[in-house]
């Protein structure tokens, strides 16, 4: 069995060439950040209150995501591996180990680095396109729920007391007032009961009375007739609300879904990049070994 002897250089080199390291996943790291502004640019570029398609805003954020991790994680293992000390007299296996080491250590380095500094400063970087994302996004979600808080707010205007509709029940006039009564006064009173009867989801019989009153004072209808069209209006405003809390839920289940699909492949996308960091450290170190084997023998 022959020994191996270790050259002076190599008992003092260390196993890991911090230095490499760090300059690995300081490139990986600004890398990062700029193709996340330049993702930042494209994807809001993209959006459109008068397209939206979530589904494939959704497909080409994960694309983006997997494509920083490959890039960034590529270079910063290539410096790592390219820019390490030499270990002459070391067998080939474990120089094979050391690099893809190296590869790994920049990867965790520069992820650790652009969490933290994603998680300090960069949202005040960011803040600006952030939120013209979330206004373009709003200006996209079904309008149906905004339009009828935008109805009740404009029925109900002063009626942030949920009690104040049982304080109109109890000052009602029997019967109704004549229509000389003020338009607005009117207009809050039938917002309140409105409300109230929407939340509980039913309308009820001395309310439906009061209304056809209301509306026959104003209309000239009949009792009968007022209280016709009155029911007619309150299904309408509980289709309304129904279809606007349907289109809410689904709104949220699908911000859910994408989510879960969001996380799920940035997962995979960090362990893509672990490997190809540690791949191309093992070629960046057997590159530089092999150019300084080329110099030798040139010269």
């Amino acid at each position: 069995m022959q020994a191996t002897q270790l050259s002076a250089s190599d008992l003092n080199n260390p196993g890991v060439s911090w230095g490499a390291v760090l300059a690995g996943a300081a490139a990986a790291a600004a890398l990062s950040f700029i193709l996340l502004i330049l993702g930042v640019g494209l994807g809001l570029s993209s959006v459109s209150p008068w397209s939206f398609n979530a589904t494939a805003i959704g497909v080409s954020t994960i694309a983006w995501l997997a494509f920083m991790q490959l890039a960034a994680s590529g270079i910063g293992g290539y410096l790592a591996g390219r820019l390490r000390v030499k270990w002459s007299s070391i067998h080939t296996d474990e120089v094979h180990f050391r690099d893809t080491a190296h590869g790994l250590l920049a990867w965790a380095v520069a992820t650790l680095v652009t969490v933290a500094v994603l998680a300090g400063g960069t949202r005040a970087v960011l803040s600006g396109a952030i939120d013209a994302g979330s206004g373009v996004a709003a200006a996209v979600s079904p309008a149906a729920a905004a339009g009828a808080g935008a109805a009740g707010a404009k029925a109900g205007e002063g009626s942030a007391n949920p009690l104040d509709y049982f304080s109109d029940m109890l000052l009602r006039a029997a019967p109704a007032p004549e229509a000389g009564g003020t338009l607005a006064d009117q207009r809050v009173e039938i917002g309140k009961i409105f409300a109230t009867s929407l939340s509980t989801g039913s309308l009820a019989a001395d309310d439906r009375a009061y209304l056809g009153q209301v509306v026959a004072s104003r209309t000239g209808l009949t009792q009968a007739e007022a209280e016709a069209r009155v029911d007619a209006v309150y299904a309408r405003a509980a289709k309304a609300a129904a279809d606007a809390k349907a289109k809410a839920q689904q709104a949220a289940d699908t911000a859910r879904k994408a989510g879960a699909h969001t996380a799920l492949w940035m997962f995979v996308a960090l362990l893509l990049g672990a490997f190809v960091a540690s791949l191309a450290a093992t070629f960046g170190g057997r590159q530089r070994d092999h150019e300084r084997v080329l110099r030798h023998v040139t010269i």
